[in-house]
């Protein structure tokens, strides 16, 4: 009796961060970049966002690989309800870190695991409240010139000098806040028959 081959596992994500996280699982898998439009719809939640986005990418990449099983990942920022993306530059940045100051913000880390071979996905939003420290100018400006975060949503990279600029996480899935959630992931992975300690 022969056992079904597992299908090739793609991550669909040009996020070097999320890339090494999945490493951490020892699996096997490729990398592809899906090319999608991010806009947020008007009236869309940020929970909202972030699904439909990890699903659309993951939609993106099974449309060149249909026999794969694809993860596809987002991650939407809120402060009291807005948006906050991605800053792309020092100003922007420094100006997200002083609105964050001393309070609470929320990242929504959502996550899609899309077989292309049935369309079948499971989704999942992982939410993790960050309360920032009341930094100074002076300190938001010497940690933006020392990391230049200007890639990650809220201008903060916790998996390196930013975690100096938090003073509490609050989070079911620890690496949600980098931007996969590996307990979410293991969990969507066992259920597609995944084995991770097999003998």
């Amino acid at each position: 009796m022969t056992s079904t081959p597992l299908p090739r596992l793609i991550l669909g994500s040009s996020s070097p961060y999320r890339r090494e996280l999945l490493e951490r699982l020892r699996l096997t898998f490729e990398v592809a970049v899906p090319d999608i439009n991010e806009t947020p719809l008007a009236g869309e939640s940020p929970e909202a966002t972030a699904l439909r986005l990890s699903l659309n990418k993951a939609q993106a990449i099974a449309q060149r690989h249909p026999d794969a099983l694809i993860i596809g990942s987002d991650q939407v920022l809120t402060l009291d309800g807005r948006q906050m993306g991605k800053p792309g530059s020092h100003d922007k940045a420094r100006e997200q870190l002083r609105l964050m100051r001393g309070r609470t913000a929320t990242f929504h880390s959502a996550l899609c695991l899309l077989d292309g071979r049935t369309g079948q996905s499971q989704l999942a939003d992982v939410q993790t409240r960050v309360t920032m420290r009341d930094l100074t100018d002076a300190e938001i400006d010497a940690y933006l010139r020392l990391e230049k975060p200007y890639d990650v949503a809220g201008s903060a990279k916790s998996e390196g000098l930013g975690i100096a600029l938090l003073s509490r996480v609050e989070s079911d899935d620890p690496t949600a806040l980098v931007g996969l959630p590996l307990i979410a992931l293991t969990s969507m992975l066992r259920q597609s028959g995944y084995p991770f300690f097999a003998a």
